[in-house]
């Protein structure tokens, strides 16, 4: 199966992808994975995004289209994947679209995780992350440490980063609404989109996506 993972920061997308792309034997192609490597390895595309990252610059679409595109080319994307973070926006579903026509291929499914605003916001917003270990992850309301602002594990300081503060989740959303959700329109026109709720229990949520992509393969 092809398939595109959509849905507002928050809503648990990498957690759902790694479980999805388990369960279905595919790979889970993440952009933040793809700029890594590319980066690390130093390819032409990744010192390309490197410079404009170091800038202080979005890196341009044709750069991320790039990187998907030779990942999506490996041996083991043969039989499909699944792409979490990418496309961003509707030129880059476009550009995805002509990518795999070019190869006579065609997405099976777009899978959007819906969560409310507030929920997002809540789920971000209370994050606490560990000073002596960034692994060790709280959360004010989901998973309280036993003593406030304390980590169960080693006592180190529990923290709220910045990117976590409630402005700049809102800020984020902002720009999840004007640049990445007008691409679920985009595949409603194909009649390629499932919504499911991503609220409840991380195993329910997985049990939810596999029975809605069931129908979207069946159908």
């Amino acid at each position: 199966m092809r398939i595109v993972l959509v849905g507002p920061p928050g809503a648990g997308k990498g957690t759902q992808a790694a479980f999805l792309a388990q369960n279905l034997s595919i790979p889970h192609i993440s952009t933040g994975d793809l700029f890594r490597a590319n980066i690390s390895q130093q390819t032409e595309l990744g010192k390309l995004a490197k410079s404009y990252m170091d800038a202080g610059n979005l890196v341009p679409d044709e750069v991320t289209i790039g990187m998907a595109k030779d990942r999506m080319e490996k041996p083991d994307a043969e039989n499909g994947f699944l792409l979490d973070g990418f496309p961003r926006n509707v030129s880059q579903a476009e550009a995805l679209d002509e990518m795999l026509q070019d190869e006579d291929m065609k997405l099976d499914g777009v899978l959007d995780l819906e969560v409310p605003e507030e929920e997002v916001v809540k789920r971000i917003a209370g994050r606490r992350i560990c000073r002596n270990d960034s692994a060790h992850v709280f959360h004010v309301t989901y998973k309280a440490p036993k003593q406030d602002g304390v980590c169960d594990v080693c006592g180190g300081e529990l923290y709220q980063r910045d990117d976590d503060s409630e402005e700049t989740v809102r800020k984020r959303l902002e720009v999840y609404h004007t640049q990445t959700e007008p691409i679920i329109d985009y595949y409603k026109a194909q009649g390629l989109v499932v919504t499911i709720s991503a609220l409840g229990k991380v195993e329910d949520v997985t049990a939810r996506a596999m029975e809605a992509l069931k129908r979207e393969d069946a159908a």
